[in-house]
């Protein structure tokens, strides 16, 4: 699959990162990582930081694919409010999932701390504004809910808005505890802190078929190598869905812009990232080069041909966008993308085993919060592995139900 169209920024803000080789004989391992994203990349770590012997391989080079077009906005908050959590899951199951993005957010920044990872992980406060005078009623809802299950947000009326900001809206929402990151940077630091460790890593590897075995599952690569192993994760992102149809996920397209440094950014308060309750939405965000990434744009899942011949359509409506909130910013498109992007008809990620994948799991992290969800699932493959408990097992199981689950589910998440 054609995952990505144009060129995305984040490969030319990089130092030189190390090259790891192509898988050249037959191998065994404990634990086999399908895919280095940030979802695989976050399991990789985790998993050989937890003693286990662990394999990478990806088909392309390593962090080749959707993480070259993932703009790196770290939230708690998501696509789906917790308003809508709660009604859709019921409270404790909604403000679990809450937490547990909450609490997501803070681990990632502390593993870029201890590993030493220059990602450039930036505390940031994001904007969620009202798109129109209609989304106020449902803005001020979802902040008293906020507020109530104890999440550090503001509500910002449009005179507040405009105090702050060269624009205004008719309302907001000011959410603390976010961040920004270098996605790129992010996978490529984990994989090599992990193949210090021990992680073996095999770039241009693709898997091409198993055999399920009494000794664990060989996988054989398209050169006919043979990898044995105990357990599998499978990271593989939006192709997953040519591997196995989940009805829950849906493929998109999605459009990014990336300008000249700009330098200083008066009338935007604190560099916040900002988006909006219109669906599809816009995001902004800077980077520490003094850019803005601006997002968004989506539509129906196209072909590459496609795509391409809509990038330069999509690249001007993005920057038209970004210049009506600040005119005052002279401002010209040096990067532009379109990439393949999941999402999930309930706005949770699918993360869990699947029939007809015996010693597998798979994180599957569809959804504006990919990087949020890599760290979640990571903690959950770990702790599955090791006979321990996580509370998003229940949340994110891929035979979840579609609607409120029976009290003693709920409890077992709560």
């Amino acid at each position: 699959m054609d995952l990505i169209t144009g060129n995305p920024l984040w490969p030319h803000t990089s130092n030189e990162k190390k090259q790891f080789p192509r898988l050249e004989e037959d191998i065994e391992c404990e634990v086999l990582v399908i895919g280095s994203g940030m979802s695989g990349a976050m399991s990789a770590y985790m998993l050989t930081k937890a003693g286990f012997d662990t394999v990478l391989v990806d088909s392309r080079e390593i962090a080749g694919g959707s993480t070259m077009a993932n703009t790196g906005l770290i939230q708690f908050f998501n696509d789906k409010t917790l308003t809508s959590c709660i009604h859709t899951y019921g409270e404790e199951n909604g403000t679990a999932f809450y937490k547990l993005c909450e609490e997501a957010v803070r681990t990632l920044g502390r593993i870029c701390e201890e590993e030493g990872i220059d990602a450039q992980f930036q505390r940031r406060e994001s904007l969620y504004m009202a798109s129109t005078e209609a989304d106020v009623p449902m803005l001020e809802e979802e902040c008293r809910t906020l507020n109530k299950y104890g999440f550090e947000v503001e509500y910002l009326r449009p005179s507040d808005i405009a105090d702050k900001f060269s624009f205004t809206k008719p309302g907001a929402i000011l959410a603390y505890g976010d961040a920004a990151i270098n996605p790129y940077a992010c996978v490529n630091g984990l994989i090599e802190v992990s193949a210090a460790r021990g992680m073996r890593v095999y770039a241009r590897t693709e898997i091409d078929s198993r055999l399920e075995t009494a000794n664990g599952t060989v996988f054989y690569t398209k050169e006919r190598r043979r990898i044995l192993a105990k357990y599998a994760v499978y990271s593989t992102g939006y192709e997953t869905q040519a591997m196995k149809r989940n009805r829950n996920a849906k493929l998109l397209t999605s459009y990014a812009i990336a300008t000249q440094p700009v330098g200083e950014f008066p009338g935007w308060y604190k560099e916040c990232m900002i988006w909006e309750t219109a669906r599809p939405y816009l995001y902004m965000r800077t980077t520490v080069d003094g850019r803005i990434i601006v997002g968004g744009e989506d539509e129906d899942m196209l072909p590459e041909e496609e795509r391409i011949n809509r990038l330069a359509v999509k690249t001007d409506i993005l920057l038209d966008k970004a210049k009506a909130l600040f005119p005052e910013f002279d401002l010209r498109a040096e990067f532009s993308w379109a990439a393949v992007f999941g999402e999930t008809h309930d706005g949770y990620p699918l993360i869990g085993v699947q029939e007809g994948f015996p010693n597998s799991m798979f994180s599957l992290v569809y959804g504006g919060n990919g990087t949020v969800y890599s760290v979640l699932g990571a903690e959950m493959i770990v702790n599955r592995l090791q006979g321990l408990p996580h509370p998003g097992e229940w949340l994110f199981r891929f035979d979840r139900p579609r609607h409120t689950p029976p009290a003693s589910e709920v409890k077992q998440v709560g």
